[in-house]
């Protein structure tokens, strides 16, 4: 089987499918790898260190997708791309397939199959499989770092000669990866963190971490599955902006992480809750690729509202490409090798991981997510 690992396209995306450790084990095993030529050198990895791992280099891209059995990338490719895929090769990628019916229909007309990485069901034995989780836990981390770089002021209480600095106050909304990894590195730096998220069962994890629970009694709106919110009503939300307003006023840094999977991002921080913070403050809006959660935040942009700072990096974890990148190939390995052998793909069509994560077979959209989509 022959596997394509082409160089990512998207703007700002620093990342590649697989590293040269993950390729050894590849070819190890009996597949056969091609690699687009410098595909890893924004991830650190050189051309020379594929092909000491047994990979195969080329500058044709075109050649590189209609020859491949399966290919292999963080993004999905674009249409014209998918196009030159043979007819039954199969594509793993990210692909938020819900929002996205021209790359569905880019791979039924072309006759091939895809699993998206970002379906793979959040079950205990796919966790080495979760690159949603993999990759929110990077961008959790460096979130606050971008913060504490932006932010005119340090974060621990510091006692000097001349005077007692205050430590800086730090809101996160959403307990999630991303949310309780920020908690961490928050509590590391020495801030004060406070924290909403409408699952109460999140409590004792973030005060675990030493985070204060901003607590709020939930409501039958709420819709959990797998461990996701799925849907929570505009009255509700209402109710949550209404408690969190005055921790915001007071937080030097507000980051906010909340996604429900396949909607717009909700809208937690109002624009009078902006203008209510101090002069100087901070916010990193994690959700602003999904619409954001915060009046005002624009995409991949740093803007300034009311004398607060508005960070909107729309791919916070290729910030981080190194360590992103690694994580990703693990991801995505043992997502594969869990599909297929050296010689071919299972389609377990039953087994919850492949029913899960597949959202085109040969041609035919399966997905419950793209069939509604489709329907509606």
């Amino acid at each position: 089987m022959k596997i394509a690992i082409p160089k990512e396209t998207k703007f700002k995306e620093n990342r590649v499918a697989l590293s040269p450790d993950v390729i050894k084990d590849f070819v190890k095993k009996g597949f056969e790898v091609v690699v687009e030529n410098g595909a890893g050198l924004n991830s650190f990895f050189s051309d020379e260190s594929y092909s000491a791992a047994g990979a195969q280099l080329t500058s044709d891209k075109s050649k590189l997708y209609s020859e491949a059995d399966v290919v292999l990338k963080v993004n999905a490719p674009a249409p014209d791309e998918i196009a030159k895929m043979k007819k039954e090769a199969v594509l793993i990628s990210f692909m938020f397939a819900a929002t996205n019916p021209e790359l569905v229909s880019a791979c039924e007309k072309a006759g091939i199959s895809a699993f998206s990485m970002d379906a793979v069901p959040r079950i205990s034995r796919a966790q080495k499989m979760d690159a949603l989780s993999s990759q929110a836990n990077l961008a959790g981390y460096k979130a606050v770092l971008l913060a504490a770089d932006t932010i005119g002021k340090i974060l621990p209480m510091m006692t000097t000669a001349a005077g007692t600095i205050r430590p800086s106050k730090v809101v996160i909304f959403g307990a999630g990866v991303a949310g309780l990894q920020a908690i961490a590195t928050a509590k590391r730096l020495g801030a004060v963190v406070e924290v909403s998220d409408i699952r109460p069962e999140t409590k004792e994890q973030v005060q675990s971490l030493g985070g204060k629970f901003i607590e709020m009694k939930g409501d039958a709106s709420i819709k959990i599955e797998g461990g996701y919110v799925k849907g929570v009503s505009e009255e509700f939300l209402k109710m949550q902006q209404e408690l969190v307003a005055k921790h915001v006023k007071e937080a030097d840094i507000v980051i906010t992480t909340a996604l429900i999977p396949g909607k717009k991002a909700p809208l937690l921080v109002t624009e009078e809750m902006v203008k209510s913070m101090r002069f100087g403050s901070v916010i990193v809006d994690m959700a602003v690729e999904q619409g954001g959660n915060v009046v005002g935040s624009e995409l991949n942009k740093t803007v300034q509202k009311h004398g607060v700072t508005i960070l909107g990096e729309g791919n916070i974890p290729s910030l981080l490409p190194m360590n992103a990148s690694d994580l990703y190939a693990k991801n995505i390995q043992t997502l594969f090798y869990h599909l297929a052998d050296k010689d071919k793909f299972k389609w377990e069509m039953e087994e919850d991981v492949t029913k899960g994560s597949l959202i085109v077979y040969k041609g035919q959209a399966v997905h419950p997510s793209v069939k509604k989509a489709a329907t509606a």
